[in-house]
């Protein structure tokens, strides 16, 4: 074996380690499930408001402070740990660096400080934030990623967009670490770890997320194959999500989110553009074959998100560049 195997050997084996550490956990998740069974939760009001289910109903000084302690000591400690990679400018490796295991161990702990958190105290930040915003942190970390591959695989149809687009894409790739980092954790300790069917696949989501952050400045954190998969498991998680929700709308989150995944996603495989075209031309047979036996009452439930991802991705662009302007960033990309 060369020194090159033997060093991608290396990043890949964190990674695996990293992913069976994961799946560890979501099982612990699921094993310690029934001891939570006695906290009381809070209860929605008839006609009142929606509220997250998954909070007590009568919280304590310590059910606050323990999830904010535990994300703020976790929060400032990756961004430290991001700061210091940049500061040291770090160059992209096959190997892992001393930094990515101290990254990888302080993932770890802070996901068993959670989970013993949620034991002796239940709550986690769902408690004093609403929960659009844990949402919302990360249907804009995946429009992010977007931007930054738009210079790969384009914005739509493997077309690469320009002007303040391009530019934004280069200081999101600059700069995203801050945001991911924020994204993730914050979503994190939102939620409390309890055992649903969404909670469970949403922090395995989280887990590998953290990983991916975890890997920064080696090969696999750019690895497409990889960084796809990650993109592609918010689909898994919004159908499941929806299913749970008992709504109707599995095939909008379904249908839509796989949608960006031929506009755009599969533009960025290395495949030629024409077989991008043909599973593109094949969706759309899929989808009108569905909505001919559905109804196409709720046909248009698919542009609710395909829609929304044209509108917003400009509109990103645009305030990441005037925030770039605004705080004198660089658009200097990392190689």
């Amino acid at each position: 074996m060369s020194t090159a195997e033997a060093s991608s050997t290396s990043a890949g084996r964190g990674l695996a380690a990293a992913i069976g550490a994961s799946l560890l956990f979501s099982a612990a998740i699921w094993y310690a499930n029934a001891r939570l069974a006695g906290w009381e939760l809070a209860v929605r009001a008839p006609g009142g408001p929606r509220i997250y289910p998954w909070q007590l109903a009568e919280p304590g000084f310590w059910t606050h402070a323990s999830a904010w302690a535990g994300y703020v000591m976790h929060q400032l400690t990756v961004w430290w740990l991001i700061w210091k990679a940049q500061s040291s400018s770090l160059r992209y490796t096959r190997e892992l660096k001393p930094l990515n295991l101290v990254a990888l161990g302080t993932t770890a702990g802070f996901v068993a400080l959670h989970f013993v958190q949620t034991h002796l105290f239940y709550d986690g930040l769902a408690q004093d934030v609403p929960e659009w915003t844990a949402m919302w942190s990360v249907i804009v970390l995946l429009l992010v990623v977007l931007l930054m591959e738009n210079r790969r695989r384009g914005i739509a149809l493997g077309i690469p967009a320009g002007g303040f687009v391009e530019q934004a894409g280069a200081v999101a790739r600059r700069y995203h670490g801050y945001y991911f980092a924020w994204a993730t954790i914050y979503t994190f300790w939102y939620h409390p770890m309890v055992f649903t069917q969404g909670h469970a696949l949403g922090f395995l989501y989280m887990f590998l997320l953290l990983t991916q952050g975890a890997l920064m400045f080696t090969r696999m954190h750019v690895n497409r194959w990889w960084t796809l998969t990650l993109e592609l498991l918010v689909i898994l998680h919004g159908v499941l999500v929806a299913f749970m929700n008992v709504d109707g709308l599995w095939h909008m989150f379904g249908f839509g989110l796989a949608g960006i995944f031929f506009v755009t996603q599969s533009y960025g495989l290395g495949w030629k553009r024409s077989t991008s075209h043909a599973l593109l031309a094949a969706y759309v047979a899929g989808v009108l074959a569905f909505y001919s036996q559905w109804g196409w009452q709720d046909f248009p439930a698919v542009f609710r998100i395909i829609g929304g991802y044209v509108v917003a991705i400009p509109l990103l662009a645009l305030l990441i560049v005037l925030l770039a302007r605004a705080f004198g960033l660089s658009a200097r990309a990392q190689r």
